[in-house]
């Protein structure tokens, strides 16, 4: 049997900052992980992906400026592309592993399963430890439909050799709308399919109506209130099949969400209690075992599932582990993005919360279209809804424009150290920039 003071199952972003924590603690710790070291976003999820946005930003960027400096748009060519993004991803998961190894941490590789409320099984090994953190995190789910085999998902689509000339996305969450842009830069034919007309429900349903509008003048065709029945192959395309309604395409993904990744480590012979969402915890991120933590995507909540809240949580678990803090876990604001063309973000009190709760909030909505900001690189859109409080404090926002992914993260500083009107204009910022239109807006 093998002993540590801490084991962290999962080798993604979560569970390699609680593996470094808890190292720099003084822990002998251990790491398993059963896929790609380093987890889904540097492998395959946010980190190629903002490579590949980067590429429709500036074919976006070009076709603002057609008959302003530039004649012809280009499309992006997608093998070049993924070839760059290839320069980011191949070291990742060796890269991962080997700073784990240099740092003194032992490393396995498989899925673990739990024999006990504290120890593990691995192959012919065992092993134990005082304390355990669960972050495996969640993978693409896959819609329970006939021709399910035909789908791929969002992790097929990041390594694509070559773009089709059409392809359908099966979503209308974050997933799809990001993806749907990417595969339009590159001049294939996308369809979005949707079972509502409410994409991106979490979002302010004006801006989301703008954002599918604008997506809609990009050449993004989008089949709403459409609920997919089949998906059937012939030769080299796909049918997509559902009541009234039949498209033809050459590929398929499914982004119809993710799901925590709990199976096959017996978690109920540790007192372990999965829900729908995931890994069920407490205040303290303990799950019904007070020894086991859970932390990222692979927990249950109704907070967003990303890589900086990751960090965040396995930071505080560790915290917890070596008693530096005994408050319940306290989230800053959390700003969530749609790297759309144009982006879509938001942070603290949403539009409908504060819409609902008139008594306590009140909403400023700015067309910012014609702000020099946005003006200068000839933006079709760019608009601002900021909530204030009865004190005139920032408590959330929700901004439409390409410049939303840098405006967000100022504004979410704003709300945490609840920074007002008067304190903002006592800073000096560079001029003419996103930050120096702040004044304008809190």
């Amino acid at each position: 049997m093998k002993q540590y003071d801490a084991i962290v199952i999962g080798g993604g972003p979560a569970g390699l900052a609680a593996a470094y924590k808890l190292k720099s603690a003084g822990k002998n710790t251990a790491v398993f992980e059963n896929d790609l070291w380093g987890g889904t976003c540097p492998n395959r999820g946010c980190d190629p992906k903002k490579v590949l946005l980067s590429a429709v930003e500036g074919r976006d960027r070009i076709a603002q400026f057609q008959g302003k400096g530039f004649s012809n748009v280009p499309y992006v060519n997608w093998t070049e592309l993924e070839a760059f993004k290839k320069t980011f991803t191949d070291p990742v998961s060796a890269g991962s592993k080997s700073g784990l190894v240099s740092a003194g941490i032992d490393t396995y590789e498989g899925s673990p399963k739990f024999i006990s409320e504290n120890e593990l099984n691995l192959g012919d090994e065992i092993f134990q430890a005082n304390d355990l953190i669960i972050a495996t995190g969640q993978r693409p789910s896959i819609l329970n439909i006939a021709g399910s085999e035909n789908l791929l998902t969002s992790n097929e689509f990041l390594s694509l050799k070559k773009m089709p000339k059409s392809i359908t996305f099966i979503g209308a969450g974050y997933i799809a709308m990001e993806l749907a842009n990417i595969a339009n830069a590159t001049g294939a034919e996308v369809h979005l399919i949707h079972h509502n007309d409410r994409p991106l429900k979490e979002f302010d349903q004006e801006y989301v109506n703008e954002m599918v509008e604008q997506m809609k003048q990009r050449g993004i065709q989008f089949h709403f209130n459409v609920d997919t029945k089949e998906v059937e192959k012939a030769d080299d395309h796909y049918t997509i099949k559902a009541d009234g309604f039949s498209l033809n395409t050459d590929l398929v993904i499914c982004a119809t969400g993710r799901i925590p990744n709990v199976e096959g480590m017996s978690l109920d012979s540790a007192g372990v209690e999965i829900a729908k969402r995931g890994i069920k915890v407490n205040q303290y991120l303990q799950t019904t075992n007070k020894n086991i933590y859970a932390v990222g995507d692979v927990i249950d909540k109704n907070g967003p599932k990303l890589t900086p809240v990751a960090g965040f949580e396995a930071g505080y678990a560790v915290d917890h582990i070596i008693g530096n803090d005994n408050n319940p876990i306290d989230y800053p604001a959390i700003p969530t993005l749609v790297y759309g063309s144009p982006k879509l973000a938001k942070v603290g009190v949403s539009i409908p919360d504060a819409e609902k709760n008139k008594d306590k909030y009140h909403i400023v909505a700015q067309d910012l279209t014609g702000w020099f900001t946005y003006h200068r690189i000839n933006e079709p859109v760019a608009k601002a809804k900021i909530v204030f409080d009865n004190d005139d404090q920032i408590v959330g926002a929700t901004i439409l424009t390409e410049q939303a992914d840098e405006l967000i993260n100022l504004l979410t500083v704003a709300i945490d150290k609840k920074i007002n009107d008067e304190k903002v204009n006592q800073i000096i910022f560079g001029y003419p920039t996103v930050a120096s239109d702040l004044e304008y807006l809190i």
